[in-house]
């Protein structure tokens, strides 16, 4: 919180403004007000004159502040990339304010004890801004004030929406939170959302998520989207030293971003890449985490050219050295370059991402062999991994992108990218938990793995009237396609244990060959329509999209084993009603899509392929905007088919029903204190399955309670610092059908703390943070073929920021 104080007559002045691009945690307001002069309203009629040249709002309005006397204190992040035209002249301060708002979409409101804030604007502009911002999807919303979360997203191809009019329950999540939390992966970032969990191992390389408890990521290629494209972002992990915002849409979206390449329902992460700012950045990051791992990150924005329309941001990452668990290194390089010309009609972008993860001894999530009951869990710092074993994993990202106004009314957009994955590893494959005394048996390989992505999108979005019924139209047509190469050999098997690790000699293993062993091809078109009325106190989406499913499956020999082409339509239909200002009911009717599975070599009826799946959700939910914080409760329901193998046949007789009820929170409660957190009940039931006595019982890795909160407190009586602190609650899941075998339920503790300050005229800002305080031992999560893995220890994270 950046705080402006009034002057007292008894004291020099300070310098209290705060560069805005800083997460700064300033609150004296309690101690100060006391003994300050009475701090000016904003309805004063006296008239002065100012000479405030244009410049960065957030240093603007806060210079203005201190020479007028008002007693204003806002989120620095809530002004990051505006500028103010600055003051010249003479004006009452109410005028001044007004002028030096002009355009931002902010206003100053007061608070109950006589002081400001600022805050976004909520009114009706023209038909291409609306709720205060651009719905143009390369223009980012606003943030919210607390500056963790963002008023609006991308809800797909109906392009940017605040979350009051989005008939869906979503959380959008800025870099403030990123920077704030020492989020490095996606992964870590979305811990904070009580909808997801994690069942990727700390240690280990890939992420992977569960979202309303079904999974998504588990098979890689490029499950999560990319500036709301799927095929760009990287296979195994994503970094957030590229991403400006995460957002979560939950619940299927086959219809708003096409079906995802490996047929996740629970939801859709998209990473909305880092693009040029209006005012230059040049700002750089040390880390540190136990034991110790160094980083540095430089990320640099410049706009030069006529108006300044020509952008470019660069990030470049590097990490390396020992990470928190027994014999395990870890080295990243990441490098992102992001193009962009924005014109008065045409809006252009081209980021390209390089990124490389290379591990020794990576950690593997644990299977459990049938009636062995699953012991304690091993502080997370052991591991049984070779110390021989490495891992390199290598991504290469595209994405051309670009918007044409035809008019005011129409317009255009379309995309064009992919990637390319490179995977290498020799280790021992996911080790098998044997006995009650924490045994494993595992089998080393060499594995390789190449996979291809190429993505093509365009369309339109139209807006425009039929009698009081407003009309925002969009059209889409889509095409990915994946090409995937495999290849392992493998060596006898070994033994170990989760609590005292036996090291064993490393195998000799040659290096496979990758053929081709599959290749997909998603392709449809989407049409959707909100109708409006009311002045948008009442919004009606209806749209359907056409998905064809192509796939081949090849041997070794690279002939075709199986193939298929298939088509399904999803519908959507959403409702928002808004009978007061700050608050909105929704309900959703919503189809998400599946490839159709092919029966195993296993089976007797090997080969034979079954038609696409289709999950179904509905949901219904309310919202509450209270300026400064905001809540969204919902109950959803959502039904999923699945494939199974029985008497040796394999068909599709199984279904999994997950309904809960979900809360979510996030802003500011109180003029220093932010809480972002929520809660997700969960009752997920296999409401059919072709082995009766599997029938009723909870799916695997389906908690039924699932918690988080998040709170920061700008400490008033030191200047610049917050303390910080979150708790994680996992209910008990189980990890077979059988619901024989169950991982207990677990808590998380982290703490931390940040300083904003200024070194030699360089704004500044320290970081801490310990996670897993109490160092607990805990099984985290639970995969859907029923792995599950170690929770992380406690660990140290530090780092330090400088912009320059």
């Amino acid at each position: 919180m950046l705080v402006v104080r009034p002057l007292c007559p008894d004291r020099p002045l300070k310098p209290v403004v705060r560069r805005v691009l800083l997460s700064v945690a300033v609150s004296l307001a309690v101690g100060s007000f006391a003994v300050a002069a009475v701090p000016v309203q904003l309805d004063s009629v006296s008239v002065r004159g100012y000479q405030i040249p244009p410049g960065p709002l957030g240093v603007t309005i806060s210079s203005f502040a201190l020479s007028a006397g008002i007693a204003l204190s806002f989120q620095p992040s809530i002004t990051e990339g505006l500028v103010s035209p600055g003051l010249s002249g003479s004006y009452s301060t109410q005028e001044a304010v007004t002028r030096l708002l002009a355009g931002s979409g902010l206003e100053m409101v007061a608070r109950s004890d006589g002081t400001y804030t600022l805050v976004v604007r909520r009114v009706t502009l023209d038909e291409t801004q609306v709720d205060g911002f651009d719905k143009r999807s390369g223009i980012l919303p606003p943030v919210y004030p607390g500056g963790q979360v963002a008023r609006g997203g991308r809800l797909g191809i109906l392009g940017n929406r605040d979350v009051m009019d989005v008939p869906f329950s979503v959380s959008n999540y800025t870099s403030t939170l990123i920077k704030d939390q020492q989020a490095v992966t996606v992964g870590d970032l979305l811990e904070r959302d009580s909808s997801v969990r994690s069942t990727g191992q700390t240690g280990g390389i890939v992420d992977s998520f569960f979202i309303r408890g079904f999974p998504v990521g588990e098979g890689n290629l490029g499950e999560l989207a990319f500036d709301g494209v799927y095929g760009v972002a990287s296979n195994y992990r994503v970094f957030t030293e590229y991403a400006e915002r995460i957002e979560l849409v939950k619940g299927p979206a086959a219809l708003l971003y096409g079906m995802s390449p490996n047929s996740g329902v629970g939801g859709v992460i998209n990473v909305v890449p880092k693009r040029s700012l209006d005012e230059d950045l040049t700002r750089v990051t040390a880390s540190y985490a136990l034991n110790p791992q160094f980083g540095s990150h430089l990320d640099v924005s410049r706009r030069f050219g006529e108006e300044r329309r020509f952008g470019v941001r660069i990030n470049g990452s590097v990490q390396q050295g020992d990470t928190a668990i027994e014999n395990q290194s870890r080295e990243v390089g990441i490098g992102a370059i992001s193009l962009d010309y924005q014109g008065e009609r045409l809006r252009t972008s081209l980021d390209l991402i390089n990124q490389k993860e290379t591990f020794d001894a990576a950690s593997r999530p644990f299977l459990i062999a049938n009636g062995v009951q699953i012991p304690s869990a091993a502080n997370g710092r052991t591991s049984v991994s070779q110390e021989w074993g490495w891992s390199e994993t290598r991504d290469k990202s595209a994405l051309l992108g670009g918007e044409y106004d035809l008019s005011d009314n129409l317009t255009l957009f379309a995309h064009a990218g992919g990637g390319k994955s490179d995977v290498a590893r020799m280790s021992d494959q996911t080790p098998t938990i044997i006995n009650e005394a924490g045994d494993t048996s595992s089998i080393p390989g060499y594995y390789k793995f190449e996979v291809q992505r190429y993505t093509v999108d365009a369309g339109a979005r139209l807006r425009f009237d039929t009698g009081p019924i407003s009309h925002s139209t969009a059209l889409q047509v889509t095409r990915y396609r994946d090409e995937l190469s495999r290849g392992i050999l493998s060596a006898p098997a070994i033994l170990s244990n989760i609590y005292h690790p036996t090291d064993r000699p490393k195998p000799a293993i040659a290096k496979p060959d990758t053929p081709k062993v599959s290749e997909s091809e998603l392709s449809g078109v989407a049409l959707a329509d909100t109708l409006s009325v009311l002045d948008e106190r009442l919004q009606v989406t209806v749209g359907m999209r056409q998905q064809n499913i192509k796939s081949h499956n090849y041997n070794a020999a690279g002939i075709v084993t199986t193939a298929y082409d298939k088509s399904k339509s999803t519908p959507l239909f959403g409702v928002v009603a808004k009978p007061w200002d700050h608050v909105s009911f929704y309900y959703n009717y919503v189809e998400g899509l599946s490839k159709g599975d092919v029966a195993p070599s296993a089976a007797s009826n090997a080969g034979e392929i079954f038609s696409p799946y289709v999950s179904r959700q509905q949901e219904i939910g309310a919202k509450v905007d209270y300026g400064s914080f905001m809540s969204t409760l919902a109950l959803f329901q959502i039904e999923k088919p699945s494939g199974e193998l029985a008497s040796g046949v394999f068909s599709v007789k199984g279904e999994q029903r997950n309904r809960g009820v979900e809360w979510n929170m996030a802003g500011e409660v109180a003029p220093g204190t932010r809480l972002l957190g929520g809660v997700t009940l969960l009752d997920g039931e296999l409401t059919r399955s072709s082995v009766a006595a599997n029938r009723g019982n909870r799916p695997v890795g389906v908690p039924e309670v699932q918690a988080n909160l998040w709170a920061e407190w700008d400490t008033p009586s030191i200047e610049g610092l917050t303390l910080t602190s979150g708790a994680i609650y996992t209910g008990s899941q189980y990890v077979n059908q059988a619901n024989t075998q169950k991982l207990d339920a677990w808590t998380r503790f982290d703490v931390g703390a940040r300083y904003a300050t200024r070194i030699a005229e360089r704004p500044t800002t320290f970081r801490a943070t310990v996670q897993n305080v109490l160092d607990r031992e805990y099984w985290s999560g639970v995969a859907s073929y029923g792995a599950f893995s170690q929770g992380s220890p406690r660990t140290l994270l530090l780092s330090a920021t400088v912009d320059f």
